[in-house]
């Protein structure tokens, strides 16, 4: 869907199962964003039906590949919570390619389409507070921190950011 020096996003498809299968089965993700069951290949293209693919108005997650190879890296996006106002964005990285600026590129690319594409005015974030990765990401993306936040149906205490 759009391109930024380094990297190619687009629209996760169901084709793109064995990626967030490897993905969702990663230390990172499990440790930060937890385990959400998806143990086979086909529960990986029923998450993404599930999940990803029912956003409509430009919102959803995106494949996020290297332009150069289209190597797929990782995923990013923005999300419309049923209890919240404003949607918020998600990103989750390969450990391979972790700390190489790739997540920055991404989220910035995703921001900047939330504000001038789809005219979104507030997009919100949400981490574990132990994932000092995450908050420095967003803080440098310029998201300010709001305090503890609780989703509905979860026991887990997260951060709350806004930008």
């Amino acid at each position: 869907m759009f391109q930024t020096s380094r990297l190619y996003l687009r629209k996760l498809s169901v084709l793109d199962a064995p990626f967030v299968f490897e993905l969702m089965n990663s230390p990172g993700w499990l440790e930060f964003i937890g385990d959400r069951g998806v143990d086979t290949l086909e529960k990986a293209e029923a998450y993404i039906e599930d999940r990803y693919l029912k956003y409509e108005n430009g919102l959803g997650n995106f494949l996020v590949t290297l332009s150069s190879s289209a190597i797929p890296i990782g995923t990013c996006g923005l999300y419309q919570r049923d209890n919240l106002d404003h949607p918020d964005l998600g990103f989750a990285f390969h450990p391979d390619f972790m700390g190489k600026g790739y997540a920055f590129e991404a989220a910035s690319a995703i921001m900047g389409y939330a504000t001038e594409n789809l005219q979104i005015p507030k997009v919100l974030a949400f981490t574990l507070p132990e994932n000092k990765r995450s908050i420095n990401l967003l803080k440098k993306l310029g998201f300010k921190q709001k305090g503890p936040y609780r989703l509905p149906d979860d026991s887990e205490e997260l951060l709350l950011f806004s930008h």
